[in-house]
């Protein structure tokens, strides 16, 4: 039983063959899990199924009306469902077996793909209906994006979690330049009604990666009377292994992670650039954000001092970019920027996932994703208020300020007696 009385259900010991002697400091350890080998190959097809999908949307959405604020309402429905109600979709997650959970989410974006690419060849596909399924995927995310990334930790041995974090972190930011790029193949070379048919496919990877798995620990027991949100709340207030990083994070995401509104703006305004300036701005942003979470993959275990340093290089690197002269000076401060930005977003997703235990597991990622990922809609109106004041200069600032400001919450927080300040010699989901 942990401090709360709560039964934590036992794991399994992992079975994973690894060479003797070479444990050590390799990013690409948790590849000698035969499910994480799975999981990994699934997520590789369906994230960049994805990308593709969200890049031929935006392309029929400005076909269709020839507006970017449309455009830009199509991209911020998606987004409300996970703002109004995330963290209550790690409490489904914490009822259910995760592996038939994901099987399930996974199915029902194939099924959106589908209806989208039927609507689209039938020439049905008009706004109402893509913000329609935008809402509805949203609506799954709020359930599915917890619960994939708290079966990971089942998938390999926990000095392992942080490589597995890290690739995932690979798998999506190699997504987000391969899928886009795919996308404007296809769509010169066959349209774009394909791409919705690409992403639907994408999905039988990784159900059948799902199907396929057997987690280290066996199938998950859930909690008989699993509880909510607020008790959640109360499990992370009582562990600084776990509040500590979702602070930091609120504080990070919050303000410095509006890529998708300030880069447009910076290329176009202060550099004087067009679409070819956009792109390659957010290349070298996903090229340094791989590179970030490679590194984050030869930790094996996160310290309160890494995610102090590198929230510090995010902020310096947001600060460089803001202070960048031209293209090509921004094009390696938005390289440092990835690396550290993701560099610390791994590292705090895995200290949590590691001090959290199985019973809360869901939830407390929950609350993870909600301060990452829902709070996008209000950052990115306060980052565009901020670009329209003072250009994107000060918005860039701004996200720098709260890295600065969430690494000196980090130092003056002091560490109860019976912590160490590693944040990650106890074992998992204890305190």
């Amino acid at each position: 039983m942990d401090r709360d009385g709560l039964t934590v259900v036992p794991e399994a010991a992992p079975t994973v063959a690894a060479p003797a002697g070479k444990s050590g400091r390799n990013g690409f350890r948790a590849l000698r899990s035969v499910p994480f080998r799975w999981y990994f190959g699934g997520q590789i097809a369906s994230a960049s199924g994805t990308f593709v999908q969200q890049t031929a949307i935006g392309w029929l959405v400005l076909q269709l009306t020839g507006s970017a604020s449309a455009l830009g309402l199509v991209l911020a429905v998606g987004g409300l469902p996970s703002l109004l109600f995330g963290p209550w979709g790690g409490s489904v997650a914490d009822r259910f077996d995760l592996r038939r959970l994901l099987i399930v989410t996974q199915a029902i974006y194939g099924v959106l793909a589908l209806a989208l690419w039927i609507a689209a060849v039938s020439g049905h596909a008009g706004v109402p209906l893509v913000i329609a399924i935008s809402v509805a995927g949203g609506v799954v995310g709020i359930v599915d994006s917890p619960a994939r990334q708290a079966f990971v930790s089942s998938l390999v041995p926990p000095d392992d979690l942080a490589s597995a974090v890290s690739l995932n972190g690979v798998v999506m930011n190699s997504a987000r330049v391969v899928g886009p790029a795919l996308a404007g193949v296809l769509i010169v070379a066959v349209g774009i009604t394909p791409c919705f048919l690409v992403n639907a496919v994408s999905y039988l990877a990784v159900i059948a990666a799902l199907l396929l798995i057997r987690p280290l620990g066996g199938p998950r027991r859930a909690r008989a009377k699993a509880t909510g949100v607020a008790d959640a709340i109360r499990y992370a207030r009582t562990r600084q292994q776990v509040w500590l990083p979702l602070t930091m994070m609120s504080l990070v995401g919050l303000l410095a992670f509006n890529f998708s509104v300030v880069l447009p703006v910076l290329a176009e305004q202060t550099f004087h650039g067009d679409g070819g300036t956009y792109g390659l701005l957010s290349t070298m942003l996903s090229v340094g954000s791989i590179a970030g979470s490679l590194g984050v993959g030869l930790v094996k275990h996160p310290r309160r001092q890494y995610l102090i340093v590198t929230a510090l290089a995010f902020g310096a690197g947001l600060a460089a970019t803001a202070a960048a002269p031209n293209p090509a000076t921004a094009t390696v401060t938005l390289l440092i920027t990835g690396a550290a930005g993701f560099a610390f977003t791994t590292l705090a997703s895995t200290t949590i996932q590691l001090h959290t235990a199985p019973e809360y597991r869901g939830r407390i990622v929950a609350l993870w994703v909600f301060v990452y990922i829902g709070t996008t809609p209000i950052g990115s109106v306060i980052t565009g208020w901020l670009s329209g004041l003072g250009g994107p200069r000060l918005a860039l600032l701004a996200g720098a300020a709260s890295c600065v400001a969430a690494a000196l919450i980090a130092l003056r927080v002091k560490t109860p007696p019976h912590i160490d300040d590693t944040l990650l010699d106890l074992a998992p989901g204890r305190s």
